[in-house]
């Protein structure tokens, strides 16, 4: 419930503050007074863009705030804990613009996008304007009308819900389809080159090794030459190293008594001996393991070779990056032979979601359906008590594809000039998109939405000059319609009518004046005798006569 409008520097609105009513609040108010700006202040605060051309006093920001009570309001407790705000039983939303133009929107003070806002306004608010009645010819809006008569609310979650995972089970299906499309496109590729790699057989970091074993073998003879040498000269030699170290060693040795540090040194010179002996013979042992093998070569080059090209082939460098793609060929060519039993589950799986979305799609038709006799008479009766008593409504529905609401096809069909007596039959009803005026549209839309509010529990409602086009005993009829959907919530309506502005809890007039040269608007509560007043006016102008004034007081009394 929206408990107090603020505006600030909004238009020709300097300053204003309405404080609302929990039941039927009325706005009236003369063509031009202001009445479509304080609007326009309220839908800034339901999320609308805005235009910075409202500042008309450049020097200060705009401001308009809204002050809701949403106490036991399940929908708005949800909304906070998603959205991380901070829970409270009052909900203050504020936009704000800035001289330099630039906006901002505030919930309970904390910073929001104008996206989160909109979302939000519209759990708290059900906005409808004179031209929102193109709406009514909107297959969503006809759908959700027979939803809410039908309480379609936990069925159709259900059903959303399998609809989503069978698209998304259908998806998954097709393209599994086409990725078996294309691996057997490329199986026979893959299969060659597969066997190409199989039939190498290449080990890990086989080419490497061999390319090291080949490196040795084509250098044999170098390599044994210094190796011979090193072991000739460490130990065979005419004077060999191993030998010389010994004699020095030993020639050390006979003034070892004389001084503390030769046993170091002959312990180093033996150490040293020992080390030269061990090089010498892993030199020797190196050798008689390094030799030219002309078959082997040619064998190990051939392999090589062919390593070689498949490296080149494939655009790798390691035997290790080959066998990683001979394992992900056969892991391709595996998925192939599996993946038509992955297609058949997955197809058995899309059925079966497709089964049970069709069997709730029914349930949800079949409610639909059962609504559809009450809704043609009561809709029927409404329209006659505003002043429509040749007009019908009548519901078509349509079998149609599963979509994201079920498989139905809604129409709501109008005929405003049916004949006084005789049944609907032979008779023409059309699309009321196609055939009904403004004001009859208006009209069709009070009557539906009033039955809809008694099904759920539809926020804030407020009607922006949506009696166009009536007057009189329809438009009385109108006010009592509002009249009764107030008693459950609270309903704003902004009218020209002075038979509906007879029924309300609350009558606030939107008026103009002048403060200090500059033309302002204001709004006021007005008291019992200026409401009687005021509509007095609405019915015979600017100076209402006694029989107008009686006529205003009845209005009011009732």
């Amino acid at each position: 419930m929206l408990q107090q409008l603020s505006i600030q520097n909004y238009a020709i609105i300097e300053e204003l503050e309405i404080n609302l009513s929990p039941k039927l609040n009325m706005i009236t108010g003369e063509t031009g007074a202001g009445k479509s700006i304080i609007m326009g202040a309220l839908s800034l605060i339901l999320g609308e863009r805005a235009d910075t051309s409202v500042l008309v006093d450049k020097s200060k920001k705009c401001m308009v705030e809204g002050l809701f009570s949403v106490k036991n309001k399940k929908e708005i407790r949800e909304f906070y804990e998603e959205n991380e705000l901070d829970e409270s039983d009052e909900l203050i939303i504020r936009r704000e613009i800035g001289v330099n133009g630039k906006t901002r929107a505030f919930v309970n003070d904390t910073p929001v996008t104008l996206d989160l806002l909109q979302r939000l306004s519209s759990l708290l608010v059900d906005l409808h304007q004179q031209f929102d009645t193109l709406q009514l010819g909107e297959s969503d809006f006809q759908r959700e009308t027979l939803d809410a008569l039908a309480g379609h609310v936990d069925l159709a979650g259900m059903y959303h819900d399998i609809f989503r995972q069978w698209q998304n089970a259908g998806k998954e299906w097709e393209e599994l389809k086409a990725k078996k499309q294309q691996f057997d496109k490329e199986a026979d590729y893959n299969r060659f080159q597969y066997n190409e790699l199989s039939e190498a057989g290449f080990t890990d970091n086989e080419l490497e090794e061999i390319d090291a074993e080949l490196r040795i073998m084509n250098n044999a003879e170098g390599i044994k030459t210094v190796l011979n040498k090193l072991h000739y000269d460490l130990e065979e030699s005419d004077n060999p190293l191993v030998q010389q170290l010994k004699i020095l060693s030993n020639q050390l040795a006979a003034y070892s008594a004389y001084h503390s540090d030769m046993e170091a040194l002959i312990q180093r010179i033996h150490s040293a001996q020992v080390e030269l002996q061990d090089i010498s013979g892993e030199a020797e042992r190196i050798s008689s393991h390094v030799n030219y093998d002309a078959e082997k070569v040619q064998l190990l080059s051939d392999r090589l070779s062919v390593g070689y090209k498949l490296l080149k082939k494939h655009g790798v460098k390691t035997t290790g990056e080959l066998i990683t793609i001979q394992k992900e060929l056969e892991e391709k060519l595996q998925s192939v032979l599996n993946m038509d039993e992955e297609i058949r589950q997955k197809g058995k799986e899309v059925e079966r979601y497709f089964d049970e979305a069709t069997k709730l799609a029914e349930r949800i038709s079949e409610g639909r359906k059962k609504q559809v006799k009450p809704l043609e008479d009561k809709v029927n009766k409404l329209l006659a008590q505003v002043g429509m008593p040749s007009a019908r409504l009548k519901v078509e529905i349509l079998k149609g594809e599963l979509n994201p609401f079920g498989f139905d096809k809604i129409e709501f069909l109008f005929n405003a000039n049916l004949p006084a007596k005789g049944s609907d039959k032979n008779i023409s009803f059309l699309p009321v998109r196609k055939v009904a005026s403004g004001g009859e549209l208006s009209r069709l839309m009070l009557c539906i939405k009033s039955l809809v509010a008694k099904s759920i529990d539809l926020p804030t409602m407020i009607f922006d000059e949506i009696d166009t086009g009536i007057s009189g005993e329809a438009a009385r009829q109108a006010g009592i319609i509002m009249k009764d959907l107030a008693s459950k919530r609270q309903v704003i309506c902004i009218t020209h009518q002075p038979q509906i502005a007879g029924k309300a809890d609350a009558h606030y007039l939107v008026y103009k004046e002048i403060v200090k040269d500059k033309v302002k608007t204001n709004i006021r509560l007005l008291t019992t005798e200026e409401r009687i007043t005021t509509i007095a006016k609405m019915l015979s102008g600017e100076k209402p006569t006694a029989a107008a004034i009686e006529n205003a007081r009845e209005m009011v009394g009732n």
